[in-house]
């Protein structure tokens, strides 16, 4: 009977192990188990804020477009307005009277004709400016009015046409005109 009991006491020793190996088996398990949860969670929070980050510089990109696009159209919409103003004028210009505009050119040559030896307009003002100045008459210009003063050598010209001043006046009222209409 004594190999008997040394193989039971074998038997329980190998149990005893067993349930020892298997127990510390089970709670290296465990913790590894736990360590993979939180590092899931982890990768998993770490996604998380990403994918809200992205998803703020997103948002952030499309209303930025969106004011962009926004300010493109208002100024579109302001040089149209402005356009129109100017074309506006241009046609009051050309459909001004002819007394008023006899009394602009008799102004603009009285003060300036001193500076030229020759004198330009439009074809619709020819006869105006020919009787209104002393200097020589040397042609046509297209302009909607007004006239063009040269000097004898053609060095120096001096823009009287109401297509300069126009312009002139214009843009450096601008920013004026602008404030105006748009506050």
């Amino acid at each position: 009977m004594g190999l008997e009991i040394v193989i039971k006491d074998i038997q329980e020793g190998a149990r005893a192990e067993v349930s020892r190996i298997k127990t510390e088996g089970d709670a290296k398990a465990s913790e590894i188990t736990n360590e993979a949860k939180e590092v899931q969670k982890k990768m998993l929070g770490d996604s998380l804020a990403k994918v809200e980050e992205d998803l703020q510089k997103l948002h952030q990109q499309v209303i930025s477009s969106a004011n962009l696009e926004v300010k493109r159209i208002t100024l579109n919409k302001r040089k149209e307005l402005l356009d129109k103003v100017y074309s506006q004028t241009v046609e009051s210009i050309k459909s001004m009277p002819a007394s008023k505009q006899e009394e602009l050119l008799k102004h603009i040559i009285n003060k300036n004709e001193a500076s030229g030896a020759r004198i330009y307009s439009n074809k619709e003002s020819e006869g105006t400016v020919r009787k209104l100045s002393s200097l020589t008459y040397a042609g046509n210009i297209d302009c909607i009015g007004g006239v063009v003063l040269e000097n004898e050598d053609g060095t120096v010209r001096l823009d009287f046409t109401y297509d300069s001043i126009l312009k002139n006046v214009y843009e450096r009222s601008l920013k004026q005109i602008s404030d105006i209409l748009y506050g």
